[in-house]
């Protein structure tokens, strides 16, 4: 229904039917021409004249074994699989070519990767991508030969091609040729033409003084002898042989100068002439075709406002359709971004419980361990058993000094009663 209110809308719904295709609800909408379709061939046309330029054929294709591609190689489906692959070739060398190191891709490569790839570079030389790469992954259409048509000028720029201006060849002007019927003898030029046949054509001409002295004997003689001349013994047949034989010795052709006015005057009047009569007769062809068109107009006018009057309701509901349509979008967008968000922090809580649960392993797999326990167990042990040796040689120690310090005492008290004896006991003795 969209295109039937496109097709009848006059001046006055203009502004209706280009709300109806969507620019009134905010959307831009770039209309393309019946010959967009085959911009590509012409771009594709362009881009095989920039290889050659860059000698593609003896660096390319004969070092990889590759078949040169037509004109229009890229711009038509034949074999996607192959098509990806030499556009993904001729794209790494063209990358090389611009100065900027790049793999040769291989059969068996990621072909998301390898796009992604040559996107980048193309975005690196300040050129616009904005298209899908899956549009690539096929391998022809107006994508690929526009990604290899940049690519290409870039190779041209680096290695510093520059576009010379065209150098015309300059054709010289024919002469225009006369009609020997219209020619016109000019009195200045009479001589100069006579000497100059005389000198060309010394075979097939007849000196014309030459002749007219000739002419002259020959009158005279015969004005003498013409008493004595009563009869013709000359045959006619000889004289007609003899008069095809001379007559195209006697032709005498004159050179028109084409620049004379009068020459210029008479083709003027020749081509006014031939213009009054063609248009007199296009005349007529043109009013009769004149009406046709009227007519034919008023009754697409007419029609025009018949269909208008009677789409006026669906052209109501479309608009509705369509304002509801951009509500949803915006809703869907809006609800997009909040997904995304959501989406970004699910991620993040996913990685900090990862997290939580790769220590919750670490710390369970500690604790269920029993290898610290026993080494723990046999630790004690040990220091249970170190600590009754401490004790016990400790035990000796004090023993072994508190033997010593009795012994030391009995030792001195032994002494003091042997060294100091009381005189009351000296006495008593």
């Amino acid at each position: 229904m969209a295109a039937a209110a496109a097709v009848v809308a006059p001046s006055g719904l203009e502004d209706e039917v280009s709300r109806s295709r969507g620019e009134g609800a905010g959307e831009v909408v770039v209309e393309r021409g019946p010959g967009a379709a085959y911009h590509m061939f012409v771009v594709m046309e362009d881009l095989v004249e920039k290889l050659k330029l860059l000698r593609y054929e003896e660096d390319l294709l004969r070092k990889n074994n590759l078949k040169p591609p037509s004109r229009h190689y890229f711009a038509l489906p034949t074999n996607p699989g192959e098509q990806f692959y030499m556009f993904c070739t001729l794209a790494a060398w063209l990358i090389n070519k611009a100065g900027r190191p790049f793999e040769q891709p291989q059969e068996y490569d990621d072909p998301n990767a390898i796009i992604s790839n040559i996107l980048s570079e193309l975005r690196s030389f300040g050129r616009t991508a904005d298209f899908p790469p899956s549009k690539l992954k096929s391998g022809y259409g107006e994508h690929v030969c526009y990604v290899l048509d940049c690519l290409a000028e870039e190779a041209l720029k680096y290695i510093g091609f520059t576009w010379k201006r065209p150098a015309y060849p300059v054709e010289e002007l024919e002469e225009e040729t006369v009609a020997e019927d219209d020619a016109e003898l000019t009195l200045n030029k009479v001589d100069e033409e006579f000497v100059e046949e005389e000198t060309d054509n010394e075979e097939n001409f007849i000196d014309l003084t030459v002749l007219k002295a000739q002419t002259y004997r020959l009158d005279m003689n015969e004005s003498a002898k013409q008493e004595d001349i009563l009869e013709s013994t000359t045959d006619a047949a000889e004289w007609s042989l003899e008069v095809d034989r001379v007559l195209p010795q006697l032709k005498v052709t004159i050179r028109t100068d084409n620049k004379d006015w009068r020459i210029h005057v008479d083709q003027m009047h020749q081509h006014k002439s031939g213009i009054e009569s063609a248009l007199k007769e296009t005349k007529g062809f043109l009013d009769k075709l004149h009406n046709e068109i009227s007519r034919t107009l008023e009754k697409i006018g007419s029609r025009e406002k018949y269909i208008n009057n009677q789409l006026e309701h669906l052209v109501q509901e479309y608009r509705a359709a369509q304002a509801q349509l951009s509500e949803a979008r915006e809703r869907y967008q809006q609800g997009n971004g909040g997904v995304t968000e959501r989406t970004r922090l699910l991620s993040e809580v996913t990685e900090e419980l990862e997290k939580v649960k790769q220590e919750m392993e670490e710390k369970g797999s500690s604790m269920t361990d029993g290898a610290p326990l026993v080494k723990i167990k046999q630790s004690l042990t040990k220091l249970k058993q170190e600590t009754a040796q401490m004790d016990i040689r400790v035990g000796v120690v004090e023993h072994t000094l508190l033997q010593s310090k009795l012994k030391e005492k009995s030792n001195m008290t032994r002494d003091m009663h042997a060294t100091v004896i009381p005189e009351s006991a000296i006495g008593s003795y």
